[in-house]
């Protein structure tokens, strides 16, 4: 079994952009050692090659997130009219994604405060950004103050909006555009929502086929960080990799907490029931893998029948992420403080809000696909540059863990608490 799963490992596409990580940043630190002209200037040419890649990940960020919020919402509504039981957990839903935004931004900033990036080591880091991304830094500025934050959420044109990466404009018309399709006819809101998850499933094919190339892509941006820093961005990467795993740890023992006391259940008790279901989280990194685990685990263990955890279960993994907020706002949190922008209160309830959206949106995408399709509209609505998402995305792995771990304990905390629920209003 364990052989299997390191086969499955080093043959997957995480693993190769891992590996072209390294050997871009080595490339480009042997170049930089040899201090010759044409083989800078080559690098140079196959590093603009990367732009080009990464830019074919940016078009696909607008029309993927919008469609996604629609057909989001839309099934959303269906859910909660099916039954009291699943808008039960659709109202428990939104109210831990809430609190584990806030969450988010405290926990992140002040990870940030107590352990923050060695200055020389970020700076290095950022030896090789372009123009371009300087200029974007600078944009970030216009996004200051609650009256730019207000007039950004209503513009008077979407479509130039979106052309200037206004992603939060975009976010706020989908979401009211999805419940207000929630409103019509079926027999026309059942077309639209098929339109917009054929243009999502496009989107998704199309990002597919760019990620196919992404052991080139991070390898090409990664010359340039090698070229320009040398060997010691791997400590920086290290600590992301640390900050981002410490706040989604600090997110799972909140849980527990939560299961107790909202759940009513002893922590002795919670902490066995969960327990195997996290090991496959672990080792599948999936939370739909996690599922039959869960469903006999909160049967056994959690007091819950098999037709309240028949129907929360499978929902919960459907609709909910509640470490989607937690490390998509880590990540930007940590390029802010990279970039030494700082970030003022509306910039962050921008952050936040878009955080709420994308986590309905990116459900069920692949892994590489939801990191660009999560943290980009973020980072947008934030005024943060992308160029450092690919190296991120290249060290992702151990993240993804904690991300499967944390939202497999909190769907099992959710059904808890669902039945607890129905209990007291049965009695």
């Amino acid at each position: 079994m364990a052989r299997s799963r390191f086969t499955a490992f080093v043959t997957s596409l995480s693993f190769f952009v891992i590996v072209a990580l390294a050997a871009g940043v080595g490339v480009g630190a042997f170049a930089q050692s040899t201090d010759l002209p044409w083989l800078t200037g080559t690098l140079g040419v196959i590093e603009s090659l990367g732009q080009v890649w990464l830019n074919a990940l940016r078009i696909t960020v607008m029309p993927l997130v919008f469609s996604l919020l629609v057909t989001g919402i839309v099934s959303i509504a269906d859910a909660a009219a099916t039954g009291r039981i699943a808008g039960r957990a659709l109202m428990v839903f939104a109210v831990l994604l809430v609190g584990a935004t806030v969450y988010a931004i405290l926990a992140g900033l002040g990870l940030l405060a107590i352990w923050p990036i060695d200055p020389e080591a970020g700076r290095d880091l950022l030896a090789g950004v372009s123009a371009d991304t300087a200029a974007t830094v600078g944009a970030a500025a216009h996004t200051d103050g609650l009256r730019a934050f207000l007039n950004s959420l209503a513009p008077s044109n979407l479509i130039k909006a979106a052309a200037d990466d206004g992603v939060l404009a975009v976010v706020v018309f989908a979401v009211a555009f999805g419940f207000a399709a929630t409103r019509i006819r079926t027999d026309l809101r059942r077309p639209l929502a098929g339109f917009f998850e054929a243009v999502a499933e496009t989107m998704v094919v199309i990002v597919h086929w760019v990620l196919l190339a992404a052991p080139f892509g991070v390898f090409a941006l990664a010359l340039g960080v090698g070229l320009r820093a040398g060997l010691g961005v791997a400590g920086t990467l290290a600590h992301y990799v640390a900050i981002l795993c410490l706040s989604q740890l600090g997110l799972i023992l909140l849980t527990y907490v939560v299961a107790v006391v909202w759940g009513r259940v002893s922590l002795g008790r919670f902490a066995r029931a969960v327990a195997p279901a996290q090991v496959v989280a672990v080792s599948t990194q999936s939370s739909l893998a996690s599922l039959p685990v869960m469903i006999e685990r909160a049967r056994d263990w959690l007091g819950v029948p098999q037709a309240t955890g028949g129907l929360v279960l499978p929902l919960a993994v459907a609709v909910f992420r509640i470490t989607s907020p937690v490390a998509n706002l880590g990540v930007c949190l940590y390029v802010a403080q990279l970039h030494g922008i700082e970030l003022s209160l509306g910039v962050l309830v921008a952050g936040g809000l878009t955080a709420l959206a994308v986590s309905i949106a990116s459900v069920g995408l692949p892994g590489q696909v939801s990191f660009f399709a999560s943290v980009g509209p973020i980072a947008l609505a934030m005024g943060l540059p992308l160029e450092m998402l690919p190296l991120l995305l290249a060290v992702e792995v151990i993240p993804d863990i904690f991300r499967t771990v944390g939202n497999v304990t909190a769907d099992l905390a959710v059904t808890r608490i669902v039945q607890g629920r129905e209990t007291i209003a049965e009695e």
